[in-house]
């Protein structure tokens, strides 16, 4: 700027700094092969980690790799609480989300906290793919599963690092995932002749970089990468040194993953909700809802617990009492249960007729004892052997095609006889 002083502005001057730090960050590279904390291109910074961090969540996670550290948190509930898409395609329902927070003092800022921008969507939509690959299927796992990953330390690749700590959250929650995930990012330095890979970048290589490079995935294969480059194109030379590098990276952090835990818990935490799910016949919808919901609801209310109910009749039940989920579904499976002619069942008088009672075998099925099925002789008046709400037990002889049910005490006692 010699000679021009009068007309150059803070701005150039920041810009031609930033051009010689560039330049010597380039040469220190691929000149001296070294980087600038004196690690190996293929080294990764310390790694470390812990699980059950807070003890009220359903589960949590911690990661830190060198100056990068991250807190996953996982949350469990039930269908109520999938996340519903309403888009231009008929509505859509996602049972997993992982949502990431960038707040400022993760790089020694203060600035006010702000509504998630193109970074946050990006990255956790990143960690999502990543982890969402290994996640099992609702019927083995029927929850609806919400990680929120905080950045709580920044320096390059927090995205890989929350793939890293919602895999610590996840086993301590007890999801039974099928392989642990772990995510690392390669970085890369060029010139015309010649180019190095850099394993585990931080953010001043990301910021003189040619490339950031993320990648995912168990230590089977990739789950997801996502490729950030200054180029026009980089050949498939640097892409294979890429790959094969972070393959090596991967490796190692799921050694370290499964040193802080090896397995998903066998249980939930305390505090996670129970859920259990129960088919039954899609014609019996209707009867487990009840009018205006009435019975569904009479459920819920005296168990404790939250029932949902599928258009294919599959119904699923959630407590975090274990005591309640068992009531409701002892209740469901009462209402909707098939009467089948053979079964032996004890139940209630609840109506009797000169020519016999009616017995309630569940909630919403009746069946009638003639007056000649009663006993093992001639019974003239009905309630010489039965009285409203007697509990007796009978013999199912049959189901007529419009459900009406046959029954018989006489048969027990002469079995018994």
């Amino acid at each position: 700027f010699e000679g021009k002083e009068s007309d150059c502005q803070n701005e150039d001057y920041k810009q031609e700094l930033d051009k010689l730090k560039s330049n010597v960050f380039r040469k220190i590279t691929l000149e001296n092969k070294s980087r600038v904390d004196g690690r190996k291109f293929d080294e990764i910074r310390e790694l470390s980690g812990s699980v059950d961090i807070l003890p009220k969540v359903h589960g949590s996670g911690m990661f830190t790799r060198g100056e990068t550290q991250v807190l996953s948190l996982v949350t469990l509930g039930s269908a109520r609480d999938y996340q519903r898409l309403d888009t231009l395609t008929p509505l859509e329902e996602k049972r997993f989300m992982l949502h990431y927070n960038f707040p400022p003092y993760s790089v020694g800022e203060a600035r006010p906290m702000r509504s998630p921008g193109r970074r946050e969507i990006g990255h956790g939509a990143l960690a999502e793919k990543a982890i969402e690959q290994v996640l099992p299927n609702s019927d083995d796992f029927p929850y609806a599963i919400r990680i929120v990953s905080e950045v709580l330390q920044s320096n390059g690749s927090t995205s890989m690092g929350t793939v890293c700590s919602a895999t610590l959250a996840l086993m301590d929650a007890g999801v039974p995932i099928k392989k642990p995930v772990a995510g690392i990012s390669v970085g890369l330095i060029s010139d015309e002749n010649n180019y190095e890979v850099l394993l585990d970048i931080q953010g001043v290589e990301d910021h003189y970089g040619d490339m950031d490079f993320k990648v995912a995935g168990t230590e089977d294969g990739i789950t997801a990468i996502q490729l950030d480059i200054k180029l026009n194109f980089i050949s498939l030379e640097v892409v294979k040194s890429t790959l094969d590098i972070a393959k090596n990276g991967r490796l190692h952090i799921l050694d370290t993953i499964n040193s802080i835990i090896d397995n998903p818990r066998e249980e939930l935490k305390p505090d996670a909700p129970r859920i259990t799910k129960y088919q039954i016949d899609p014609d019996k919808i209707g009867l487990l809802i009840g009018p205006g919901g009435k019975t569904i609801k009479g459920i819920s209310e005296e168990s404790g617990a939250v029932i949902d109910i599928n258009d294919d009749g599959m119904v699923s039940i959630s407590s975090e009492d274990a005591s309640a989920l068992d009531i409701a579904l002892n209740k469901v499976k009462d209402l909707t249960r098939e009467i089948k002619a053979g079964e032996i069942i004890k139940g209630k008088v609840v109506s009797i007729r000169d020519f016999g009672a009616f017995v309630q075998l569940t909630p919403s099925k009746d069946g009638l004892v003639h007056i000649s099925e009663l006993e093992n002789y001639r019974v003239k008046n009905v309630e010489d052997v039965v009285q409203i709400n007697d509990i007796v037990e009978v013999l199912v002889k049959s189901v007529s095609p419009d459900g009406k049910v046959s029954l018989s005490r006489k048969a027990l006692l002469e079995d018994s006889k």
